[in-house]
């Protein structure tokens, strides 16, 4: 899985007790700020241990990996207070396999392996907001205290990750019972140990080589009981886009992992009941965030649209009566377009039956997730209309309760996927579905 230009780094360096891994596409804009915040970061807090820093690029084309390599701290002295007593290398190779962030994380984890790593750290490369105290607080975890996963914990715009917040953190905690509340941040510290665990695994060429990496690597972690804790960040200050920005795909490959994951985790989600916290590092602190545009309606005519077009898909994967219910919601947002609600009992049973639907056809999985697109931008647009004149606090106490409703449907869950499991495979062929944001 490594290339030649891989390896010969790799001779070259020889070792390194922390590798910090940074995968990018077009990010030349900032990535220079990363690398220098992970450089001073790594001379500042590990001066004693052997450090790389390594750039997994997937083919920019305006000058990224060059950036990488001039980025250098111009005054150490104005930033450091311990003399790093070891270099910190920085490495900007290209990665090879399936285009996504997983086959960059392969390629940096399988560099960490052979230098011998006894943690790794891997941050987004359009961070903005990234200080050198990140590598402190994901690494320091792993390295001085035994934990083999650090996930990271931000403040964030209540209307930034919606993807997390209205289906991977609420699911992935009621499955499995921890709150770790970022599953699929994409800024983490790992063990050693941990990182060789992920490069045994065979499924390396789905979707977890493109947007499904995250909440793979925190679900293995969590189901396969290595320590976890959390390390907060302060704010995420990235590129963030509107949520009702072209997303299917990202949907279909971050939800599909979740989905694929249940089938593998069984024996371990069906014993959890209810939730517990996680560890959690680093300071707590209020911050300026970036306000996150939001189009309600281009979200509520996404969702119409599918009302109209997709009712024979939903109908595979929904109960009937969970069926009547989406199309009295269909009628409210037609009609009353600031005045409709896609409530939290609807919403929990619509993904946990598609849950069960992804299990029961093979088939037609493509089909279901694709479809999962509307549904989603409807739930987000009823989750802004509720929360617009909401503070921060106040919409995570809200979606605290979206992850309680999550929890106390479990033992539906586990019925209806008992039930999924002794039905026959579906032969219907719908037509496909092209779903339009």
């Amino acid at each position: 899985m490594l290339s030649e230009e891989a390896r010969q780094a790799i001779a070259q360096v020889k070792k390194a007790d922390i590798v910090v891994g940074v995968p990018s596409y077009n990010n030349a804009r900032t990535i220079g700020h990363v690398v220098r915040a992970a450089q001073a970061g790594l001379s500042k807090y590990f001066p004693q241990l052997s450090a790389v820093i390594i750039n997994s690029d997937g083919g920019s084309k305006d000058g990224t990996r060059e950036e990488v390599l001039k980025a250098s701290i111009e005054d150490p002295r104005l930033l450091l207070l311990a003399t790093p007593l070891l270099p910190v290398h920085r490495l900007s190779l290209p990665y090879h396999g399936i285009p996504g962030k997983g086959s960059a994380f392969r390629m940096i984890f399988a560099m960490a392996r052979e230098l011998g790593a006894r943690a790794c750290a891997v941050v987004d490369a359009d961070l903005r907001s990234i200080t050198p105290e990140w590598m402190d607080l994901l690494l320091r975890p792993v390295l001085h205290v035994g934990y083999d996963f650090v996930a990271p914990y931000y403040h964030r715009h209540k209307y930034d990750g919606t993807i997390t917040n209205s289906i991977v953190y609420p699911l992935t905690r009621a499955l499995y019972g921890l709150r770790v509340r970022q599953p699929i941040g994409g800024d983490f510290g790992v063990s050693g140990r941990l990182l060789v665990r992920y490069l045994e695994r065979k499924d390396w060429e789905s979707d977890v080589a493109r947007y499904g990496i995250d909440v793979w690597m925190t679900t293995i972690a969590i189901a396969e009981g290595y320590q976890v804790c959390q390390s907060f960040l302060g704010a995420k200050l990235h590129d963030a886009k509107d949520p009702a920005a072209d997303l299917t795909a990202m949907l279909q490959q971050v939800v599909g992992s979740v989905f694929t994951l249940m089938r593998e985790y069984e024996h371990v989600w069906r014993r959890v009941v209810g939730s517990r916290p996680v560890d959690l590092f680093g300071f707590r602190f209020d911050v300026g965030l970036d306000p996150i545009p939001v189009n309600l309606e281009r979200m509520r005519h996404a969702f119409l649209s599918g009302c109209r077009e997709l009712r024979e898909i939903w109908s595979l994967a929904l109960d009937p009566k969970t069926l009547e219910e989406l199309a009295a919601v269909c009628r409210q947002a037609e009609n009353q377009p600031r005045n409709w609600r896609l409530a939290d009992d609807l919403w929990v049973r619509i993904l946990l039956e598609f849950a069960c639907a992804h299990r029961r056809m093979p088939v037609e999985r493509g089909h279901l997730l694709r479809s999962l697109t509307p549904l989603y931008l409807g739930r987000v647009a009823s989750f802004v209309m509720e929360t617009e004149s909401m503070i921060s606090a106040e919409v995570e106490e809200r979606i605290e309760q979206l992850c309680l409703a999550f929890e106390a449907a479990k033992p539906y869950l586990v019925a209806r996927w008992d039930s999924a499991a002794q039905a026959p495979v579906a032969s219907a062929r719908p037509a496909p579905v092209e779903v339009k944001t």
